[in-house]
Order: structure tokens, then C-alpha cells, then sequence
């Protein structure tokens, strides 16, 4: 089955994409005990960063969104907390 490709999410640059890649090769022969050469490799990296990354960065972004959520209820608590008794 054919996939149709989808725009990345987020570029790597070329040290971190070595960096993956040299990853992917050592898993490999350390689970697998196979060999894969660069275009496996590459090939692999791709299938991640267009199938996982957006995953991982809608997942940031929700986690991001908690935590401000939190910050401002936080921050109306404490708002309260000032007020003076008045009798």
C-alpha cells in the first residue's frame, strides 16, 4: 500500500537527523542483528517524523495549555488570598 506523504512538522537539521539515523543503525543490530544501510535509515527517520511528530507536538502543545490553565487558576487563588476582612 502506497502512503501519501505529509508535511513534517518539524525540520531537523542535519546533525540531529545523523544523530537519529546513527540511533536507528545501532538499534537495529542490537535487536535485530541486522545491518541497514543509509537509505533504510532515512527512510525509517521519515516515516517517524511525518507519523510521530505531529502526535508528540499536539501532545506538548496540550500539555503546555494545561500548565498555563493551571498557572492562571493559581493566580486567581492568590488574587483572592490579598483581600482584606472588612467588618
Amino acid at each position: 500500500m502506497k502512503r501519501k506523504s505529509i508535511n513534517a512538522v518539524i525540520q531537523l537539521s542535519d546533525e540531529q537527523k545523523k544523530q537519529i539515523t546513527d540511533e536507528i543503525k545501532a538499534f537495529y543490530l542490537d535487536v535485530r542483528g541486522d545491518e541497514i544501510g543509509i537509505i533504510e535509515q532515512q527512510q525509517i527517520l521519515d516515516l517517524f517524523v511525518e507519523q510521530l511528530a505531529p502526535i508528540v507536538y499536539n501532545k506538548a502543545l496540550d500539555d503546555a495549555q494545561r500548565w498555563y490553565r493551571n498557572q492562571q487558576n493559581n493566580m486567581e487563588a492568590d488574587y483572592y488570598l490579598l483581600y482584606k476582612e472588612t467588618r
